[in-house]
């Protein structure tokens, strides 16, 4: 009998009818033997609707009465889901992040778990009780509310599954795995059936939304399996997991784009020790993460600064970068929004040469321009002008072979 966490995001809970089939599933799942945990997101669009509110509210929401806020979505669908499964005969019972004991640190709004107790949800199984678990949330050390940020509820359901020592945690959602590429984009993409968690973490930081990058990041560092599958049909999804043998022998397992990221450019910057620190260390206390960094080569004592921040953190960061341009007497800041990075993922990568000439090789017969490289052992990631996403992503996918055979 194995102990299974099942999480569902905000498709699967979109309304009392998607609720009626997860119910079903969870039901089926009981009856086949198995002891089982289930995991919530707040339903589709409900996340979005209360940020709404919160600036009708106010133009600068405080970000620990966000957290209060956004905290109610996933308390809706586990109450739901909840009087579902006991009006079936099926003793089920909600919990929400403080009652689990999901504890956080201060970051409000993207907190990062700290440790999970789960001594109530271990005697509710042992007492054959289903339990109903609101993902995305945790409380800091003071008890203040916190939430784990956009697709936060993975976080939970992995973090949940390890703390618990699950047999395996499957992640639910409104596709059937994870594909080389994002089908709708590259409609030749072709479900993966085994994927590293290196990998994972590589498509999932750089644009593939299937998994919360951070909840990857947690099943690799305790073991815990994890299967994307869909919740509306049957049949196979994706295991996250262990590198094998197999994963190595294709350089390239997929093909990622990210739209969400914006280019800051500080000109004039004077080429000294201390102010890269300066200048990072100011964007890090402000818990804003920069991916690509690339500095000019200094002839005159000066140089130009460039890096990529997430979209979303741009008006944050923009008066945080210009302050610190100010402290340092750089000349200028210069923000590019109209870009967008397109990326190569895949643990063949090691043994594999080549796959950097052939990818410059690719976008440059396509006419593309290479604005910034970012390379690892396993990823190589180039910022090119938005417009040219889609066509990059088709175009490397098909040179590197990963086109679903027809």
């Amino acid at each position: 009998m194995a102990l299974v966490v099942q999480k569902y995001g905000g498709t699967s809970v979109g309304s009392i009818e998607r609720i009626h089939r997860v119910a079903d599933r969870v039901a089926q799942t009981q009856r086949e033997g198995h002891r089982i945990v289930v995991v919530l997101s707040a339903m589709s669009g409900e996340t979005d609707r209360l940020v709404k509110m919160a600036y009708e509210a106010t133009q600068a929401p405080d970000e620990r009465e966000m957290d209060m806020l956004l905290s109610t979505g996933e308390r809706i669908t586990i109450a739901l889901l909840a009087m579902e499964l006991r009006g079936r005969g099926l003793n089920a019972r909600s919990y929400t992040g403080r009652q689990v004991g999901i504890i956080t640190d201060n970051a409000h709004t993207k907190a990062r778990i700290a440790r999970v107790s789960a001594d109530r949800i271990r005697e509710a199984i042992d007492e054959g009780v289903i339990p109903v678990v609101a993902g995305f949330q945790g409380i800091n050390e003071r008890s203040d509310v916190t939430t784990l940020g956009r697709g936060g509820s993975d976080l939970s359901a992995v973090a949940l599954a390890a703390a618990l020592k699950a047999d395996r945690c499957i992640i639910f959602t409104d596709v059937d795995g994870v594909y080389t590429a994002d089908p709708n984009i590259v409609p030749a993409a072709k479900r993966i059936e085994r994927i590293s968690y290196e990998e994972m973490l590589e498509m999932a930081s750089l644009g593939a939304k299937v998994l919360q990058t951070r909840s990857v990041e947690f099943a690799a560092k305790f073991g815990v399996p994890v299967e994307v599958n869909s919740s509306f049909k049957e049949g196979k999804g994706t295991l996250v997991t262990k590198e094998d043998a197999d994963m190595e022998a294709v350089a390239v397992a997929g093909v990622t784009g990210d739209r969400n990221q914006a280019k800051i450019t500080i000109v004039g910057v004077p080429d000294k020790p201390g102010v890269a620190a300066q200048i990072f260390g100011t964007v890090a206390k402000s818990h804003i993460n920069v991916d690509m960094i690339i500095q000019n080569i200094s002839h005159t004592a000066m140089t130009d600064l460039s890096f990529t921040v997430p979209r979303a953190d741009l008006k944050k960061a923009v008066p945080i970068i210009e302050a610190v341009a100010k402290d340092i007497d750089a000349k200028s800041v210069e923000v590019v929004e109209s870009i967008a990075k397109v990326s190569l993922i895949g643990v063949g990568m090691r043994s594999h040469s080549g796959v950097a000439a052939q990818m410059f090789d690719v976008l440059s017969h396509e006419g593309i321009n290479i604005m910034m490289i970012s390379t690892s052992e396993i990823k190589i990631s180039c910022v090119i002008e938005e417009k040219y996403l889609e066509l990059a992503m088709r175009a490397l996918h098909t040179a590197f072979g990963l086109d679903r055979e027809q």
